[in-house]
């Protein structure tokens, strides 16, 4: 019996970055027909590794091979043409082209006759890539500026499936950073019906999620990674949640994972009172309280007003009826700069696109959000600005090399642990965590699940969009539920009567 040779190998990579060391040395194999799960806390290295498969980045040290054959890849084109796509976690579509031709960037002589572009052909067979990937609601003339952030997901990782529609016959090697992020659940398992097709076509799949159930599902083999090293790889049918866990951050799951001894009763005032909010199209007759030292849980599916009830709030947008009481008193929000200085401050969803200032280092970001409480006399203090980051550093446990990193040197779920401290450095006393944990592995989770507790219990309120539903209720101490815009349940969720996930569902749908 012929021995089965792996599609792809990376032996012993290492990678350092200014003296910070982010790979040890990690393996990586991939069969052909196989879907290969990669799992770790934040800044474990995966998407490290998978940028320098892809060609994004170079390895210090270390080897890969592709087919058998040696693979060094100088740029992302390379991997390209050695039939290896990729879906960035950070998104890398260009915005100002439409979606047809960010599917077919870098490729676009096979459509170039006598120096034109044949677009028409290129549409037609964009409207195919997309087909394939059963996305037919897209206009492929739109451009990706004009799209949603879960629509360019879908967009980016059509373009990627379709580097595996090689003329050769090859296979081929697709990476997943995150791809699930920002998807509603049937957009998952669209996704992971690709994933199977793909497999079933002999292609290799490497997949990255923070979402150990996900990974369980959809994987056949699962990589663990832990500060640049591999810990090993096994089969799925051998693992648990429990014991990635365990893999990944070296202790057991806690039964209190989302801290329910430290989950207090609010009190009696109310700080923030919603009164009958509309916006026309979108959400209608929304009334609801506030109480202080309460964290109150909003649980919809998408397009059921959630997001958009929590944008009037912190100013982003401007309802069409209805009134704001903050402390009793009527109030206009008319941007989120004044909703700031009334004490409404909001952890934006989209991290790299609302959440951070790239060029800009740790301390920088933080500092953003109470720069007048940093002064010394006319000027900000650069001592005050330090010393705040680096209490928050300690405080969040943010992976960095020091507070004037640059933040866009950090992983995904650090950058989401420096805007959480930008926001808890505010002085607000209405928070509003937006998928407050998204794009955060497990043990950064249980920071933030215990950072939630203390500053509730030092008086501040929260709304609360979970990115799960069982992270709402577990963290909530009531939960409102919205269906179609308009508010169809409210559960109490005190630590001995949290609702069930059945019973929100059934009034969420």
């Amino acid at each position: 019996m012929e021995e089965r040779k792996p599609l792809f190998t990376a032996k012993d990579i290492t990678k350092s970055f200014s003296g910070t060391q982010a790979l040890k040395g990690v393996d990586l194999e991939v069969y052909p027909g196989e879907i290969v799960g990669l799992v770790g806390e934040n800044g474990a290295g995966k998407s490290t590794l998978l940028k320098i498969i892809i060609g994004a980045q170079p390895q210090t040290s270390g080897t890969m091979t592709m087919h058998g054959a040696p693979y060094a890849p100088k740029n992302p084109m390379d991997g390209n043409h050695a039939g290896i796509g990729m879906v960035f976690q950070e998104q890398s579509l260009i915005v100002n082209l439409n979606v047809a031709q960010n599917i077919f960037f870098g490729h676009e002589d096979r459509y170039r006759r006598h120096g034109f572009i044949n677009w028409k052909q290129m549409n037609a067979d964009a409207e195919q890539v997309l087909a394939n990937c059963d996305i037919t609601n897209i206009p492929v003339r739109k451009k990706v500026f004009d799209l949603n952030f879960a629509t360019r997901q879908m967009v980016e990782i059509a373009k990627v499936v379709n580097v595996a529609h090689r003329d050769d016959g090859k296979s081929c090697l697709i990476l997943l950073d995150e791809p699930t992020s920002v998807l509603n659940e049937e957009e998952v398992q669209t996704l992971f019906r690709q994933m199977r097709k793909l497999a079933a076509r002999g292609h290799g799949v490497v997949f990255v999620s923070h979402r150990l159930d996900e990974v369980l599902e959809i994987s056949d083999r699962i990589y663990v990674y832990k500060d640049g090293m591999s810990m090993g790889n096994m089969e799925t049918k051998s693992a648990t949640e429990a014991i990635l866990y365990e893999k990944m951050v070296g202790r057991n799951s806690s039964n209190e994972y989302y801290q329910l001894d430290k989950q207090i009763a609010p009190k009696e005032a109310v700080v923030l009172e919603v009164k009958n909010l509309s916006k026309f199209g979108v959400f209608k007759d929304i009334s609801f309280k506030l109480h202080h030292g309460e964290i109150l849980g909003l649980c919809g599916v998408v397009g059921s007003g959630k997001e958009e009830i929590c944008s009037v709030l912190c100013g982003d947008e401007s309802p069409t009826g209805g009134e704001l009481l903050l402390d009793g008193k009527p109030i206009r929000l008319s941007s989120p700069e004044k909703a700031r200085k009334a004490g409404i401050l909001m952890i934006p969803k989209e991290r790299l696109y609302e959440g951070i200032v790239g060029i800009l280092s740790v301390e920088d970001n933080i500092a953003l959000s109470n720069l007048a409480r940093l002064k010394s006399g006319p000027s900000v203090s650069p001592k005050k600005i330090t010393a705040q980051a680096t209490q928050w550093i300690d405080t969040m446990n943010i992976k960095t090399n020091g507070p004037k990193a640059l933040i866009m040197s950090l992983s995904g779920g650090n950058q989401q642990k420096v805007v959480f401290s930008r926001a808890m450095a505010s002085g607000c006393d209405i928070i509003i965590l937006n998928h407050p944990t998204r794009g955060v592995d497990v043990g950064a989770r249980e920071e933030i699940y215990t950072l939630i507790r203390e500053i509730v219990a030092n008086g501040k309120s929260v709304i609360l969009l979970g990115d799960t539903l069982d992270e709402c209720i577990g963290m909530s101490s009531r939960v409102i539920v919205l269906q179609d815009g308009r508010i169809t349940a409210e559960f109490d969720a005190s630590v001995d009567n949290k609702p069930s996930q059945v019973d929100v569902v059934s009034h969420m749908m």
